[in-house]
């Protein structure tokens, strides 16, 4: 069954719940698994995916947008992360092309797809329940101080419950 988090910032600035995002982001991929952020649109993809590149000063995050291509096929798609092929050999010393295939990003933001199954981590910054939670280990949901944020999160927080899902909170200060 899915661990659900409830992770209450004392802010209101819509930047504090993506930087929390990326921390957690940051300490889930050193964990070694694989994260899926669902966002509430596009324009949210966009910010998020800028400050994974640049919320650390001497690293950044390996990470991806969701396109119909991956999420369908789960195969990789243009992008900035992981699309390189570097050629590998078999035990026998030959080129293998299934082992020179674009490994997928370990971590991928999207809005509008069903994510493939393979990630065990969802953080949602969407105000509403995705149908797809259940299908992870462990699900983040990041609230702050705005009433509308607010209120979607006593909803989903609800939804949880009443489907009797272990739930935790955690209370951040910024």
């Amino acid at each position: 069954m899915t661990r659900i988090d409830f992770y209450v910032l004392s802010s209101s600035e819509e930047v504090g719940r993506l930087r929390l995002a990326c921390r957690l982001a940051d300490k889930i991929f050193r964990l070694g698994k694989k994260l899926y952020i669902h966002t509430e649109n596009a324009k949210q993809n966009q910010e998020l995916d800028n400050l994974l590149w640049t919320f650390q000063d001497i690293s950044f995050l390996p990470h991806d947008i969701a396109s119909e291509e991956l999420t369908h096929n789960t195969k990789m798609h243009e992008g900035r992360v992981n699309q390189e092929t570097t050629t590998r050999l078999d035990s026998n010393g030959s080129a293998d092309p299934e082992l020179s295939k674009p490994q997928p990003s370990p971590i991928l933001i999207g809005h509008s797809h069903t994510p493939p199954a393979y990630f065990d981590v969802l953080i949602n910054l969407a105000r509403e329940t995705p149908l797809f939670f259940s299908r992870f280990e462990r699900l983040a949901e990041i609230v702050d101080e705005q009433a509308n944020n607010r209120a979607a999160a006593r909803a989903r927080y609800r939804f949880y419950r009443d489907r009797g899902y272990p739930l935790q909170h955690h209370h951040i200060t910024v």
